[in-house]
């Protein structure tokens, strides 16, 4: 059996991305590790060099963003060259501000193991911690962030990144037109592993530089340009639950150097969002807190799970 690791990155000293951490918390359990390195600004590439690894491969890229210049495509498009690109019986997914427990690492190897001759199996679905502001807050809401998500898929020509790139679905004979195409698809039929976690640093950046990642964002997604500001505003973090697990291994150094505390607030009103803080949603997350394996209740999956491990 081999397992092959992939990602997407490009501009990551300018946004803030952890992809350090991110590339080195999987390689332990990977044969190959695969980044689609993408045109940037900044010294991404020197950065990605630092990773002395004979693990690596490095595609370079030149993102499409006249062909995909809405809905977030381009993320999926060049997560899909990355995938194209592993030679392993299965595939892990991290994107670049999602850095794997190094717990999960035995669990992983177990299961791809164990279903390595199961066709009915397509993929595993990974938890998720997403933490907010600095590294001691987390976000437990309906709106931001999803509880659980396909990281791990079956090498298969008709496995293709979807949408922004958040999932992964079957489709046959893909064009790769349009990446939010849902006719002639199909879910994938996943196993959970249920104690396999990833850190999500995405809404932990800098927020000198978080202001740019998002209007970068704005615009691959909607087409528009958005105004930037100095500094990113995260709100009060002191209303998001206080985090008291312990971060993976590969981030303690990145932690433990934190440079932009002191342009956090924690203290006046809590940001205001609704579905973080409105009664609806504060009943609802009370009801799934005793649900199993952080399942929701309604909401959107993009798989189909037929078991847990």
């Amino acid at each position: 059996m081999k397992i092959s690791g992939f990602t997407i990155i490009r501009n990551a000293i300018n946004y803030d991305f952890p992809v350090v951490e991110s590339i080195q918390s999987v390689l332990p359990v990977v044969d190959e590790f695969v980044i689609a390195l993408g045109n940037s600004d900044d010294q991404t590439d020197e950065l990605i060099s630092t990773i002395k690894s004979d693990k690596i491969k490095i595609i370079h890229t030149q993102w499409d963003s006249c062909r995909y210049n809405i809905k977030g495509m381009i993320y999926a498009n060049q997560t899909d060259i990355a995938m194209q690109a592993c030679t392993g019986d299965w595939c892990i997914y991290l994107q670049a501000d999602e850095v794997l427990h190094e717990d999960a690492l035995p669990i992983i190897r177990e299961a791809c193991n164990k279903y390595i001759d199961d066709k009915n199996v397509d993929g595993f679905l990974l938890r998720y911690i997403h933490l907010y502001g600095d590294y001691e807050h987390y976000i437990d809401a309906r709106h931001f962030g999803y509880p659980k998500e396909i990281r791990i898929v079956r090498r298969h020509p008709d496995i293709h990144s979807w949408r922004d790139a958040q999932s992964f679905r079957i489709i046959p004979n893909f064009d790769y037109k349009d990446y939010w195409q849902t006719e002639g698809t199909q879910k994938l039929r996943c196993i959970l592993l249920k104690n396999a976690y990833i850190f999500h640093y995405g809404w932990c950046r800098d927020p000198r530089k978080m202001s740019s990642k998002q209007a970068e964002q704005i615009l691959l997604s909607d087409g528009v340009s958005a105004q930037k500001v100095a500094l990113y505003n995260y709100g009060n973090i002191a209303a998001f639950p206080v985090f008291h697990g312990k971060h993976p291994a590969v981030m303690q150094e990145r932690i433990a150097t934190c440079p932009y505390r002191q342009y956090l607030r924690y203290e006046g009103d809590a940001p205001d969002i609704r579905k973080i803080f409105g009664t609806k949603y504060r009943l609802l997350k009370a009801i799934e807190k005793l649900l199993p394996y952080g399942s929701r209740i309604g909401g959107f999956k993009n798989y189909r799970q037929i078991g847990t491990f």
